[in-house]
């Protein structure tokens, strides 16, 4: 029955731990809308995770091709209702090669899709039923295609005079928004009965919108009012408190009233909802406070003069979720005190905003289809917790070599084979041995994760203090390690599970094990530690980190009960175990200085910058080698004798690390600044941040002549004013590298800091590209207040006007994204945004220098490669 039980627990974790990984990615919703007395429109809604696509009903590939499934819709036959005309389709459509099949061109949606059929009723008792069948992939693979039931129970409602057709699903109106989609503000088609940019705004917006903003006014006294400003949050997403210093990277949420003598503010906006206070990773640790779920208040008051004058003004916020942060955002408002309503304030035609429609026909016309077949759009691919296992599973074979596990492994595989009856009886409690290890490890992990919850978790990866107290931690466990003292629990406990396991039996197998962790903490406690605070940034960390932490840990006691003769290949126990510890003890404290770098950066103590931190870590290896070399001794070493051929390796292997680590300390001409390791990346503060380098110096003669021209990442020149970088480029004959970034976007500076720096990519850059960066995030004010025309929506910063352009050429707001066009402003290859990889993101710059050379206008010229050089 133990056993029984036992194997349901482990079955049960392994079946939650896959099922939380089945790939779901489309999530259907149903509604239906009256549009005439016996008509309706059933309206089908997808919503697509990001990186999957679904295809559309309308493909131009033939039946002989292998091609993905279309979407379809499969109506139960019946006489109670008849559909009219064909299904339409709206949404996030783009048509472009398919690499899983074969390059064919297909149509198929990202992020939504909205499907509307019109059905004639004549029976509302009977529900419209049926299923519709779909086909989801990724860039890497396709999902079988998956069918879901649906049924319409309509109700009809006499139809009002004053009613009309719903905007977004009328055929002839949805058909006359996709076209006019593709067009110019000022030459929009208009329809009859319904305002357009109603009907485009319910066509569904393509760009994410994780705030939805709602104001309110209340009056508390003669002149006194309040006003609310209240953001609900979607999952997932976050905005900044307005006690967030700028100046550290994102932007805090602001509200700017247009000033007047009928009223005045009193004292600033209070803040209400849920907040989370600490560093930020995607600003580089800066210390921030942010609201992270929920409903979010703000309260102004104010006193009103002249109350019959509406307040105007607008809200500034940024937002971000796990992957990505957002472009800082603006939405107007208007409080009219007099009667006590409050809204979105509408943009008034007469305002006399200049008009700008930064929409590029070229653009727009070769996004989807680039004049090179090459390149696909990339997306951020998340494979941290297969890296937190293998983080785990190297812990647990660590702690296989230390002296408090090492010897109970040929100990406790004797015990089960040689006390029971046959060899079948030994292998099987052996398994059960290790699979009771792998149980009291996991519930751990789910112990922590339940008590602490995944805000927490995250939180104390992230908090400065957090970070100092683990430095502190880390610390002790090293010295631990060295041999000053011992880390042990009560041992009570360790006699108490003793005592249970001498009662035999599938029970005394469990203690057995759970006396094994007992009894072992002192070696096991500081990798645990060690392992699970690296694994907090992940809600499952825990529980996955201690998987595979007890899966090393319990492998050796299966293997060696299932083959016997092995145990005499193993080593004998003895001072080598001891040099385990003590080398575990040296990585303990160069990850301390990990911890204690996070801390800095974050309160600007400037104690750890970029020489400080590789000179600590190049002192650490470099003693671990004297330590194995025999050259310096601990506490618990024996007297020095001949290095043992393993000892010696490992000495050689430090000492060439401790070099290696030097090598971080070279000058890179090009860059300007040191050269960073990859082997450093994520450990080591940025290059940047160094106490000794002066700023690099760009080039008088192009500032001279283009304002915007300057030094970007790694020394590369770039423009940071997109016409500015056009007119270069037709100068120089050269393609243009048009870079969407943003001063606040850690995808970006990944991508520059590891990618654009390998010489292959960086040579490309600078010699054959004109690089174009616009940051969407900059707030310097504009000379004056603009009015996008497409967009409809005004335009106060550098930063609005970038992210507008972004919006209206590409249909995207999210950054990195790579565009590679000509100097006549035509994409080359489609566009990319953050992925890793060296190779694929040269790939992508060759494949777009390869579509610009076969233009027929630059055959035989000689501008790529020659001018704008920085070699």
């Amino acid at each position: 029955m133990v056993m029984r039980y036992s194997f349901l627990l482990v079955f049960s974790l392994t079946v939650f731990s896959l099922f939380g990984q089945m790939a779901n990615p489309a999530h259907w919703s149903f509604t239906s809308k009256q549009v005439s007395d016996t008509e309706f429109d059933l309206i089908f809604k997808a919503k697509i995770d990001e990186g999957w696509k679904t295809y559309s009903p309308y493909q131009k590939y033939g039946d002989d091709v292998i091609a993905p499934t279309p979407t379809g819709f499969y109506f139960d036959e019946g006489d109670h209702f008849a559909t009219q005309g064909d299904i339409t389709e709206s949404g996030n459509r783009h048509e472009a090669r398919e690499p899983l099949f074969d390059n064919i061109v297909v149509a198929y949606f990202k992020k939504s899709a909205t499907f509307t059929q019109r059905v004639k009723l004549k029976d509302a008792s009977k529900p419209i039923t049926g299923y519709l069948e779909f086909m989801a992939c990724n860039e890497e693979m396709c999902l079988p295609p998956a069918s879901v039931d649906f049924s319409f129970l309509l109700s009809p409602a006499p139809k009002t005079s004053d009613s009309k057709a719903a905007p977004a699903t009328d055929p002839q109106i949805a058909k006359t928004v996709e076209e006019n989609l593709e067009k110019p503000a000022q030459v929009f088609t208009e329809v009859e009965g319904i305002e357009l940019q109603e009907a485009i705004a319910q066509q569904g917006d393509k760009m994410a919108k994780p705030v939805n903003w709602s104001f309110e006014s209340k009056k508390t006294g003669d002149q006194e009012y309040e006003l609310l400003f209240t953001a609900k949050l979607n999952e997932g997403w976050t905005i900044y408190s307005q006690h967030t210093d700028p100046d550290d990277g994102p932007i805090p949420t602001e509200f700017i009233f247009e000033p007047g003598a009928h009223f005045e503010t009193v004292g600033e906006a209070a803040e209400e909802g849920k907040k989370k206070s600490g560093p930020d990773p995607f600003f580089g640790g800066a210390i921030v406070v942010k609201f992270v779920e929920g409903t979010i208040t703000f309260t102004q008051k104010v006193r009103a003069n002249d109350p019959s004058v509406p307040i105007k003004g607008y809200v500034t916020y940024m937002a971000c979720n796990d992957s990505e942060c957002l472009p800082p955002t603006d939405v107007d408002f208007v409080f009219n005190l007099e009667n006590g309503t409050a809204g979105l304030a509408a943009i008034d035609p007469g305002s006399g905003l200049p008009l700008i429609d930064q929409s590029v026909a070229t653009i727009k016309s070769t996004y989807v289809e680039p004049l090179g077949n090459c390149g696909t759009e990339s997306v951020v691919r998340n494979s941290s917790l297969l890296w937190t296992f293998i983080l785990g599973f190297a812990g647990g074979l660590l702690a296989l070599l230390t002296p408090c596990v090492f010897p109970m492994i040929p100990l406790t595989v004797s015990f089960f084979t040689k006390s029971s009856r046959d060899r079948k009886t030994g292998l099987r409690n052996a398994l059960l041995y290790g699979l009771s290890i792998i149980v009291i490890y996991v519930s751990i992990g789910l112990l922590i994760t339940g008590v602490f919850g995944a805000t927490a978790l995250n939180q104390l990866s992230t908090n400065w203090i957090a970070n100092t107290l683990f430095f502190v931690i880390f610390l002790f466990f090293a010295f631990s390690f060295f041999g000053y003292y011992e880390i042990t629990l009560p041992s009570s406990w360790a006699n108490k599970s003793d005592a249970m396991a001498d009662k035999g039996g599938l029970l005394g197998i469990f203690f057995m094990a759970f006396t094994l962790a007992l009894v072992s903490f002192s070696c096991t406690g500081p990798i645990i530690g060690s392992a699970l605070v690296q694994s907090a940034t992940d809600k499952m960390g825990p529980f996955v980190v201690m998987l595979g932490f007890s899966t090393a840990l319990a492998l050796p006691f299966a293997l060696f009960a299932a083959f016997p003769g092995w145990l005499n290949s193993l080593p004998k126990s003895g001072g080598w175990m001891n040099s385990v510890k003590v080398v575990l003890g040296f990585l303990e404290l160069a990850l301390a200085l990990k911890f204690l770098s996070v801390a800095d950066m974050t309160m600007h103590w400037n104690i750890l910058p970029y020489e400080v931190f590789m000179g600590a870590w190049v002192a650490i290896f470099a003693a671990m080698a004297a330590y194995l070399f025999g050259i310096i001794r601990f506490p618990h070493d024996g007297p020095a004798k001949k290095l043992p051929v393993a000892r010696l390796a490992f000495a050689l292997l430090s000492l060439g690390l401790a070099i290696y680590l030097v090598t971080g300390f070279s000058f890179n001409d090009r860059t300007q600044t040191y050269n960073s390791l990859k082997l450093m990346s994520g450990l080591a503060p940025p290059a940047h941040y160094n106490i000794f380098l002066p700023e690099p110096e760009v080039d008088p003669a192009i500032k001279a002549r283009y304002p915007s021209f300057t030094k970007c990442a790694n020394n590369l020149d770039c423009f940071k004013d997109y016409q500015e970088g056009v007119a270069y480029a037709r100068e120089a004959k050269k393609p243009v590298l048009l870079d969407f970034t943003g001063y606040g976007c850690v995808n970006c500076r990944k991508t520059e800091e590891h990618i654009w720096i390998v010489d292959k990519v960086w040579k490309k850059i600078a010699q054959d590209y004109v690089l174009v960066s616009l940051y969407v995030d900059d707030r310097k004010p504009l000379e004056e207040t603009l009015l996008s025309a497409p967009r409809q929506e005004k335009l106060r910063n550098v930063g609005n006007k970038w992210a507008d352009f972004q919006i209206v050429n590409f249909e995207q707001n999210s950054q990195p994204l790579y565009v590679l066009m000509s100097p006549d402003e035509r994409v080359l290859a489609a566009p990319r945004g953050f992925k890793e990889g060296v190779n694929d993101y040269a790939d992508f710059l060759s494949c777009g220098l390869e579509a610009y050379r076969q233009l027929p206008e630059t055959e035989g010229q000689q501008g790529v490669g020659q001018l704008g050089s920085n070699e």
